[in-house]
């Protein structure tokens, strides 16, 4: 074969693939633009059956992965984690809302009142503060709700006793009646941590166990999701990851 002729198939592989490059990022914009107004593929499903909270475990805590389930898998990492402290977590997809939203008031209804944590990736964190304000409706209180790198500006319901916004660029801010704990850990001036990489940050996932840890003891010595304590809201700047 000539050196002509390589150099030939060598530039239509290259076209070929940054064709296919262009569509698949064209196809990925157009999916997430339909997700954030109601929709999204069917292929959006967890990828595992989805293990529900522990019947005595001491809170409620449901990870949400957000789009595709492609590029949420820190939520995983953290769910595993959270289980070797004892505190076992359900890792489901966004899309999945009102389901568990549905499933979170059945067991408050029956009478189960161990704090309920969300915790959401992307467009699951999005929708961890939906899930919020449609519990609010039906008067269940959240004791936590913790947010890696939303895609939208959103507020918080009052029903919500403590917020953790982990972000790059997006604010958080109180709703109607919020007299809770809002937090906010500022990661723009991190350039190691990206969009796709902040929910598998090890820093930031202890970080986030170590606030639950605290809130279920917390919940355990007297309990703030139903009577949260006014808090001014706390800004945190990013540490830098180590690099080993």
């Amino acid at each position: 074969m000539s050196f002509t002729t390589r150099s030939k198939m060598a530039q239509m592989a290259i076209g070929i693939a940054i064709f296919f490059g262009c569509a698949t990022h064209a196809l990925s914009q157009s999916a997430i633009s339909s997700e954030r107004q109601g929709g999204g593929p069917p292929s959006a499903r967890p990828l595992s059956p989805p293990a529900a909270p522990s019947e005595t475990g001491p809170a409620r805590v449901y990870l949400l992965r957000g789009w595709m389930n492609v590029f949420s898998l820190g939520m995983d990492e953290l769910g595993q984690k959270l289980a070797r402290e004892g505190i076992p977590a359900s890792v489901r997809n966004h899309v999945e809302e009102q389901e568990i939203v549905s499933e979170i008031a059945a067991r408050s209804r029956a009478g189960d009142r161990r704090p309920i944590i969300l915790i959401g990736h992307s467009l699951g964190a999005d929708a961890a503060i939906m899930m919020s304000e449609q519990l609010g409706r039906q008067g269940v209180p959240v004791a936590l709700v913790v947010l890696f790198d939303g895609t939208q500006p959103m507020a918080v319901g009052e029903n919500v006793a403590r917020v953790l916004n982990i972000t790059q660029h997006v604010a958080i801010t109180p709703g109607p009646g919020f007299h809770g704990e809002l937090e906010t850990i500022n990661e723009s001036g991190d350039a190691s941590v990206s969009h796709t990489t902040i929910d598998k940050s090890p820093r930031l996932q202890a970080a986030v166990i170590d606030k639950i840890k605290t809130v279920v003891v917390q919940e355990e010595q007297g309990g703030q999701a139903s009577a949260p304590i006014a808090n001014p809201p706390i800004e945190i700047s990013a540490k830098p990851e180590s690099r080993l």
